[in-house]
């Protein structure tokens, strides 16, 4: 049902890092809130929680997180982040029990394995997240078994958009593996300027 099996790192062990590093942080009372807002302000989100993905995919416990409605998200995701060519692709996550809006004869796909044909209607809501050639994407879906403050995290960027998707790759910088310990993604979200 899932793949999140690898290390995991306390909120002490993080805050500890913080603070030996003397960067500043918060504790939102809704972080998922106020993570959708910053999405919606057009802000990149380094997303790091839980226990690590096992594999070679972001599954919303290491990833970028960006708004998904608009193809400036993913060509500054490509340019200034992950420093790689401008015509690749970014998958999305979206809630599962809506993914069949979205696309064509969809099944579960928690691992963002398949690819999809989109539904024609909805391709302007999820610019950033299509394949420029043939408008598939290659989605994750997300429920809130397998990933409750992810799923979470789509569903408060819903109810402020009506758009139940972000785009979703990997927390690392072009040629590199995805982060696993907290100082990697420290380094990774001040070396890629992230928001």
């Amino acid at each position: 049902t899932h793949v999140y099996y690898g290390p995991e790192y306390g909120t002490t062990e993080i805050q500890d890092l913080l603070e030996q590093t003397k960067i500043d942080y918060r504790r939102p009372d809704d972080l998922e809130r106020t993570v959708a807002e910053a999405l919606v302000d057009g802000q990149l989100v380094g997303w790091f929680q839980g226990r690590m993905e096992v594999g070679p995919r972001a599954l919303g416990h290491r990833s970028i997180i960006a708004d998904p409605r608009d193809e400036a998200s993913r060509d500054r995701v490509n340019k200034y982040v992950k420093h790689r060519e401008e015509w690749r692709p970014f998958a999305p996550s979206i809630l599962a029990d809506r993914a069949d809006e979205y696309f064509e004869a969809a099944t579960p796909s928690p691992f963002m394995i398949d690819t999809f044909d989109t539904v024609p209607e909805r391709r302007d809501e999820i610019e950033a997240v299509l394949h420029r050639g043939d408008n598939t994407t290659r989605p994750q879906t997300v429920t809130r078994e397998a990933n409750p403050r992810y799923y979470d995290l789509i569903s408060a960027f819903d109810a402020l958009t009506d758009v139940p998707v972000v785009l979703n790759p990997s927390f690392n910088d072009h040629a590199e593996p995805i982060v696993n310990r907290p100082s990697e993604a420290l380094k990774d979200f001040y070396g890629m300027g992230l928001d």
